[in-house]
């Protein structure tokens, strides 16, 4: 078979040698490449003769897959697959893996650190100090105390949820369905509205599918505490950020935290959100971490060790 890694994944050269060798041994070839690229065209030409692609978050269009007539895997090194032309996988009989699990830590670490942005200020303080200012005015709230709501207690939310617990705060959330983990944390299930107008923080951790596209508009944010501090690790089209920045502006929000866009970075100057009030903006790095990126490499390439062996893992339905 042939195997090819389309895009880098964040990690040395010498961890994809180490983790590629189970594939020449056995007789497969290997490629990688260590370029991006979002040009349909290039991707078929990485991806032609393949039977097995992996690949990061660039998109990877159904043009590409019709154009790959020997892929029967592809293994994704990320966590949700909505970047990926699933229809047309199916279409084609192509099994897809994902490596959900890798970023839970990693994102749910930056969720938590926003909110201390958000309650403490920590930027601005930053940005006083260096303009020859004081801390007069910016002093912040706790965390302690606070009312948390978690919107997708996945496994992100979930450790969302426990870190918030840790701090001391009061956790209630919005899910689909209740476990029995969340129970025993002592996770308080509300419906949204609920979750929207008691919560101090709230962190959004739901994936992108058609039910979620959208889910955060007008209605949702007029919803929430006018001094709340609003969080999105998740995905940008979850939320209308045109709105978000309106209520922002109008002070209606007191703070939104946010990582993810309609788009993947750099943002076009006037993108709302870049002249909203009471903001932190990160460019789509809640799942980076050294940490995360080496589980995330020893997991898409676990994903295609069980595939060669008959057992395959991680398979998105």
């Amino acid at each position: 078979m042939k195997i090819s890694l389309l895009e880098p994944i964040g990690v040395p050269e010498q961890v994809i040698a180490g983790l590629s060798a189970g594939f020449v041994e056995r007789g497969h070839e290997f490629v990688s490449y260590d370029t991006k690229t979002m040009d349909p065209a290039e991707l078929a030409a990485r991806s032609a003769g393949c039977d097995v692609v992996m690949i990061a978050n660039n998109p990877y269009p159904a043009s590409v897959v019709e154009a790959a007539d020997r892929l029967k895997l592809l293994s994704v090194a990320f966590t949700g697959i909505d970047h990926v032309a699933v229809e047309a996988c199916r279409e084609r009989g192509i099994m897809i893996c994902n490596c959900a699990g890798y970023s839970n830590q990693t994102v749910a670490e930056l969720v938590i650190g926003m909110a201390v942005d958000g309650l403490r200020n920590v930027a601005k303080a930053n940005e006083a100090v260096r303009q020859g200012g004081t801390s007069a005015g910016i002093g912040g709230r706790e965390i302690a105390g606070r009312t948390v709501g978690i919107i997708g207690l996945g496994r992100i939310g979930t450790m969302c949820a426990k870190l918030f617990l840790a701090f001391g705060a009061k956790v209630i959330a919005y899910n689909r369905s209740c476990s029995e983990e969340t129970k025993a944390l002592g996770i308080e299930y509300k419906s949204l509205d609920e979750v929207l107008s008691e919560s101090d923080i709230i962190s959004l951790n739901l994936p992108l599918n058609p039910q979620t596209r959208g889910f955060i508009g007008e209605e949702q944010i007029a919803r929430m505490k006018k001094d709340a501090v609003f969080i999105n690790c998740a995905r940008g089209p979850i939320v209308d950020n045109a709105a978000l920045a309106r209520a922002l502006n109008e002070d209606r929000l007191g703070f939104a935290c946010v990582d993810v866009f309609d788009m993947e970075p750099p943002l076009p100057a006037n993108y709302p959100l870049l002249h909203a009030k009471n903001t932190l903006l990160t460019p789509h790095q809640a799942f980076i971490s050294e940490e995360a990126m080496l589980r995330r490499a020893k997991i898409v390439f676990d994903n295609v060790y069980a595939y060669l062996d008959g057992n395959p893992v991680n398979v998105c339905k």
